[in-house]
């Protein structure tokens, strides 16, 4: 039987004449080129989640337009590029990373027309644009899935995804023990044309996210015209979603990970990588993807999403001939202790350097306990879950601030590429009072509320303290309710405000781009102690002190401060930056 005829995401589909035509790409690219090659080795990435950045028609939901209306304040922040979360056409189900069309823009957002705008202003102000691409499984919307559907057994269009007959007298048991990442079974048993219960298809995530078969070369061929008309629109890169996933082990052989592994994690140690993450087949994908990259001007870039550890691993998606990038999540998800940032930091310029790639920082993102939460923690809390109400070792907000501010002057000291995610820079919490009614998260109702899930970093920024929804939007409408105290973390509250968030951030870029600390290397000084991240890079002393008792500083100029200093003693939970005095 043959592939569908063309119906959405297609390999052939004809562009509109008016929707489809992108927006001066040429201009893009050829701007990107005079801002100088391989601009990604330093560059500080800002993640935009779209439906909680900015909202022009007042629905509830961000759009394009609204992230458009708000660029100049990135820019003014002191960014290098934006990174967009998916805006493509969905149902939704799982916050856009369930998409029904690849080369179109859900209305939810806007449409083609938005994102060319979007990209066009963007280039004005100096930014790069990434979006995300999720290639490991579409939407069951998806025309793709929906042909496979209708189709028989053994079929060619069933063939695209991971269709397996069941197991047990009757096919009546999953084809192996696999769980879902949002909790449950990874596979659904699908019902015939006649009727009569058929086959299972497997889905890491939910249930309506089946996952692709990427053995198949059609599945290949599709993604590459997909880079291609983003490509072809100007965007200067893809950040690559569950890009240690796509390829399986052959057999599907039933796998049951150890109690302590994380449920994105792709190996631990020395061990083998579960069946289904971290396949060596994944680098052959990404190799021809990085051909195609390379055919456009501008420095165009990959960044993979791989949760893969020892890091010694994750070095093989960024050899010279795949990945540009890939998320430093080994950092993400230390804690607040000397010893093991310096040791994390050490291994990650290692590895990296290894194999001719940036080392890259990154603290929070839109699916993790905001760092100004997650680092004032005092019980375990697995990547995934969430906190709520009924959490336990809730944090203390202003320990989660202070040392939130603290480990972000770490960050940005550091030498290579930092991400950071909405809000940070306003020193947003964890929404943790958020209604169950109000939940949205897959993994929430998947584990019928024992994990809380990832809602409570997605709540919709604010912007001005006196506007409806904090000037998110103009009718106060927000698809998750934002806590009543944010208007003291609105933009307008802090801006220009000494000693703010928003304004030590604004800082530290300043200085981080004057400075040339993104292309400097760090030597570590070890005479202020075990509890004492202690360096020296480009002329700068960075000091920060995760102890419990203040230290003395060394004679100098302060350039950046976390805390205000009451003489010279760095207090606990507090960084530095200072240029020391010549002896």
């Amino acid at each position: 039987m043959s592939s569908p005829e063309p119906t959405g995401d297609t390999l052939d589909a004809p562009a509109d004449s008016e929707t489809d035509a992108p927006v001066s790409p040429v201009e893009a690219t050829a701007a990107s080129s005079e801002r100088g090659g391989e601009w990604w080795r330093t560059a500080v990435i800002y993640q935009v989640y779209p439906r909680s950045f900015a909202d022009s028609d007042g629905d509830g939901v961000g759009d394009l337009p609204g992230i458009t209306s708000r660029l100049d304040a990135l820019a003014d922040l002191g960014v290098d590029a934006v990174w967009l979360s998916p805006f493509y056409r969905s149902p939704q189900r799982d916050a856009g990373y369930d998409v029904a069309d690849y080369r179109d823009v859900d209305p939810l957002f806007g449409s083609l027309a938005d994102f060319d705008a979007l990209r066009a202003r963007a280039t004005e102000l100096g930014l790069r644009v990434i979006v995300d691409v999720v290639p490991n499984h579409t939407s069951s919307d998806h025309a793709w899935f929906q042909a496979a559907l209708s189709a028989e057994p053994g079929s060619v269009e069933r063939g695209h995804y991971l269709f397996r007959d069941g197991r047990g007298d009757d096919g009546e048991l999953p084809p192996n023990n696999w769980e879902s990442i949002f909790g449950g079974p990874a596979w659904t048993r699908v019902t015939e044309a006649d009727g009569t219960p058929g086959q299972w298809y497997l889905h890491l995530f939910d249930s309506s996210q089946p996952d692709l078969d990427w053995t198949d070369p059609w599945v290949r061929d599709q993604f590459v015209a997909v880079l291609r008309f983003w490509l072809d629109r100007g965007v200067d890169g893809f950040r690559v979603d569950v890009a240690h996933g796509m390829i399986k082990a052959e057999g599907l052989p039933d796998y049951t990970p150890p109690a302590e592994a994380g449920s994105m994690g792709g190996g631990q140690g020395d061990s083998a990588p579960p069946p289904y993450w971290g396949q060596d087949g994944v680098h052959e994908i990404y190799r021809s993807w990085r051909e195609v990259l390379d055919e456009y001007p501008g420095d165009r870039v990959m960044v993979a999403e791989a949760w893969v550890e020892p890091l010694s691993r994750l070095a093989d998606w960024v050899r010279p001939d795949e990945m540009h990038q890939a998320f430093n999540f080994s950092y993400l998800e230390t804690g607040w202790s000397a010893s093991e940032i310096r040791r994390v930091v050490d291994a990650s310029i290692e590895v990296f350097s290894s194999v001719g790639a940036p080392s890259t920082w990154v603290l929070s993102n839109h699916d993790v306990v905001r760092h100004a939460s997650r680092l004032a923690l005092t019980a375990e809390n697995p990547q995934g879950h969430g906190i709520g109400p009924k959490s336990l070792g809730l944090p203390i907000p202003e320990l989660g601030l202070a040392r939130a501010r603290a480990a972000s002057a770490v960050m940005l000291a550091l030498p290579g590429s930092a991400y950071l995610y909405q809000g940070e820079e306003l020193g947003l919490p964890e929404a943790i009072d958020l209604p169950d009614e109000s939940r949205q998260d897959p993994t929430w109702f998947r584990t019928e509320g024992e994990r809380y899930g990832r809602d409570g970093c997605r709540v919709p920024l604010p912007w001005e303290s006196g506007s409806p929804a904090f000037g998110f939007n103009a009718t106060g409408a927000s698809w998750l309710p934002q806590p009543d105290d944010w208007s003291t973390y609105a933009r307008d509250e802090q801006q220009g405000v000494a000693g703010s968030t928003l304004e030590l951030y604004r800082l530290a870029l300043r200085l981080r781009s004057e400075l040339g600390l993104g292309r400097s290397t760090i030597s570590w000084l070890d005479e202020y102690g075990a509890d004492v991240v202690a360096f020296r890079s480009a002329g700068v002393t960075v000091l920060a002190n995760t102890g419990d008792v203040a230290i003395e500083l060394p004679v100098g100029e302060v350039l950046l401060s976390t805390m205000a200093l009451d003489g010279p003693a760095l207090p606990a939970n507090a960084a530095v930056w200072l240029r020391e005095s010549a002896v």
